[in-house]
């Protein structure tokens, strides 16, 4: 996943929060939480970049907290919040 370009899904819009944000998807209705600043600010970033490593070097995400934020990345692409890009 970390060498792929990934997207926001387009049926899903972030509402920001104290915590973090709100994912909702229009067409599953699924709702999501994003409870850290730092992953809010990467997933908005992912399709201004070629890769997702490229996004964790843009928003500055240090490489002790990238297989958290990876993991947290891997679980909204099974939720379909995000998507490869050449697949939106």
């Amino acid at each position: 996943m970390l060498d792929e370009a990934w997207v926001l899904n387009g049926s899903v819009a972030l509402r920001p929060e104290p915590f973090g944000a709100l994912a909702y998807d229009f067409t599953t209705r699924r709702l999501s939480f994003l409870k850290d600043p730092a992953l809010v600010e990467v997933v908005r970033a992912l399709g201004e970049h070629a890769t997702v490593t490229e996004t964790f070097d843009a928003v500055g995400i240090a490489p002790a907290d990238r297989p958290r934020f990876g993991a947290a990345l891997e679980r909204l692409a099974g939720q379909q919040m995000i998507v490869r890009r050449d697949a939106a």
